[in-house]
């Protein structure tokens, strides 16, 4: 397996203004929070993470949460700070910060560009100020707007957002209105995801009540495929099953999960994957603060098998468009090929026209008719080869 020093940089910033309806990361009102605490534990884990693994050039950085621009201007700049002392970042670097509308003022935005960020997804999820309400969002459409300009007027022109679909009650006049207000943004690059009901959100406690009206999955599949031709249709590439974008414009370090390439990973909640080794942190925030303290604050580690990363191989990388190559397997894999390993999985795929191969480009992707059935594809692969 690959076992190069990680060159993507991820950081979990746990802290929101409230919890959406929907949301099942680790994250945690704001409020009372001990915020200068837990950037004080992340500077431990940074100084403690590059003596245990130093770093080569990072290519990308990525902060999530939660809501990372919860953070006031003198916190946002003391983080960036922290981040640029320990690691090296390339150039050229992609670094990303998760934003939602209305918690971007010009002041923290300039604090932003200033500190190295140069890429900003704001979380919208619709342009439609009743949906929102519903699925817990606290920002307006008025907020989306202003959000955006002030990003763009502090230097900023990577900007992308994340819409939803399949949202309770939504219809496909409201979901063609918000791809055509998205679209009107113009921006580089757009996310598109359908609502998952996950364990442990309110949306889970109302759907186990059968109070929770979503779309048919007819419905959302007509959704998915109306932005699949809105977006393609005004020019940005579909380049992996949620996602578009603008040529050039494609989040690199999102590709560095999907082609299953190493990464760290800080910050409470926070997964990292090296040396063939995955690990998770600690979730809550006092423990994480208090663990960094003493040591790194991991809350498990495991080592991962050739044949689960030979499937994990598989599995994300179909999510791209451009699907998965030989020479990249065999990068990995000690020169084995993709049908030696997975030939009986490949060919019912192929037979199906789920999945389509070219033996010149040695590569194998989802077919037009497979796009919309990816989870059947991804899901043939799991525990598909014998442990070993």
């Amino acid at each position: 397996m690959l076992h190069t020093t990680p060159a993507a940089l991820y950081i979990h910033i746990p802290f929101c203004t409230n919890k959406c309806h929907y949301c099942d990361f680790n994250s945690f009102v704001l409020k009372g929070q001990p915020v200068d605490e837990y950037l004080e534990a992340l500077e431990r884990e940074m100084e403690r993470t590059v003596q245990a693994l130093p770093p080569g050039e990072i290519k990308t950085v990525f902060v999530g949460g939660g809501t990372p621009t919860v953070l006031t201007p003198p916190q946002m700049e003391r983080f960036l700070a922290g981040v640029a002392r320990y690691f090296p970042l390339a150039e050229s670097v992609e670094f990303s910060m998760e934003a939602n509308p209305g918690t971007t003022d010009l002041d923290k935005l300039q604090v932003m560009r200033a500190g190295g960020v140069n890429r900003i997804s704001f979380g919208v999820q619709s342009f439609d100020n009743v949906l929102l309400e519903r699925i817990g969002r606290i920002h307006d459409i008025d907020d989306v707007y202003r959000s955006i300009e002030l990003a763009r007027q502090a230097g900023f022109d990577n900007l992308s957002i994340d819409l939803m679909f399949g949202l309770p009650g939504q219809t496909m006049e409201q979901m063609d209105d918000s791809v055509s207000r998205a679209l009107a943004l113009n921006l580089p690059h757009y996310s598109l995801y359908g609502l998952k009901v996950e364990e442990n959100t309110l949306f889970h406690a109302l759907y186990e009540r059968n109070e929770l009206p979503l779309p048919s999955e007819e419905q959302e599949l007509g959704m998915y495929k109306l932005i699949m031709e809105r977006l393609r249709g005004a020019g940005r590439r579909q380049y992996e099953i949620s996602n578009f974008a603008l040529p050039g414009f494609e989040s690199r370090h999102n590709i560095t999960y999907w082609r299953n390439e190493p990464y760290y990973g800080l910050g409470a909640g926070a997964h990292g994957y090296a040396h063939g080794i995955r690990h998770v942190n600690i979730k809550g925030v006092q423990p994480f603060i208090d663990a960094t303290r003493t040591r790194l604050p991991r809350l498990g580690e495991e080592a991962v098998a050739e044949h689960e990363a030979m499937e994990d191989f598989m599995m994300v990388g179909l999510r791209m468009l451009g699907g998965v190559r030989d020479q990249d397997f065999a990068a990995q894999f000690g020169g084995l090929t993709i049908d030696s390993v997975f030939g009986t999985v490949l060919k019912p795929l192929i037979e199906n026209g789920l999945l389509e191969h070219s033996a010149e480009e040695g590569s194998y992707r989802l077919s037009e008719r497979g796009i919309p059935l990816g989870n059947e594809v991804f899901g043939a692969f799991i525990a598909s080869l014998p442990v070993k």
